[in-house]
């Protein structure tokens, strides 16, 4: 199976053309984005790294994109061009959470692990999970104030894992198991995505939306509709 996967929901991105079975997965080609300009290079970037191996878009089995949470304009870029792609070849999509993906990345069998990600405006995202024989449960999901989320009592047993230095080392400092991990790419969702694909854990490009936990600024202070 071969697919594109793209992530357009933090400062920078990326785009992987990955290939693999049950058995297997290979990223084989991957291709930064630079924040702030994603309308512009996502188009390009996909045929690019398509073109280097020898790929045309028909052959492609599928796409998977991050669809939260993250940058608005970012998630809306991926989403929107992905969603066309797919309808337009008539390929299915796996539609991946960037929490999600920590989780499944770092996480190790029988544990508890809450994914954290940097929200913005002094709040943080936070998705727990319990790993169970290779299969991820969602435990819960909130998007609490960091300093208050550090207030609570921690949680014995969990684990938690960041790309943000700052967040991991005021988890440690609270007495919980943080992980400073490394961001992730294009290719961890693809490796995620044709895991979805293959068990036929598809998205509806025409109802999927991004998974913005909050609200954008457009939304919250529009005058309400009459």
């Amino acid at each position: 199976m071969l697919i594109v996967a793209i992530d357009t929901s933090g400062r920078n991105g990326s785009v992987a053309l990955c290939g693999g079975d049950a058995a297997s997965f290979e990223a084989i080609e991957l291709c930064a984005l630079e924040g702030g300009r994603y309308s512009a290079r996502l188009m390009p970037s996909i045929a690019e790294v398509l073109l280097h191996s020898n790929i045309t878009k028909s052959q492609l089995d599928g796409l998977a994109v991050v669809d939260g949470p993250g940058s608005f304009t970012g998630l809306r870029v991926g989403l929107s061009t992905a969603k066309a792609l797919c309808e337009v070849l008539g390929k299915p999509l796996a539609a991946v959470s960037m929490l999600e993906a920590l989780a499944v990345t770092h996480a190790r069998e029988g544990e508890a692990v809450t994914a954290v990600l940097d929200a913005g405006r002094g709040e943080i995202y936070v998705r727990e999970f319990q790993m169970d024989e290779e299969n991820l449960k969602l435990i819960r999901e909130s998007m609490p104030k960091l300093a208050e989320f550090l207030a609570r009592p921690p949680d014995a047993g969990t684990r938690f894992v960041t790309p943000f230095p700052k967040i991991a080392e005021a988890l440690a400092q609270t007495g919980r198991d943080a992980t400073l991990v490394p961001p992730l790419q294009a290719d961890a969702v693809g490796r995620i995505g044709l895991r979805k694909l293959l068990s036929g854990d598809v998205a509806d490009p025409a109802t999927l939306d991004a998974n913005y936990i909050r609200r954008s600024d457009a939304e919250l202070y529009s005058p309400p509709k009459r």
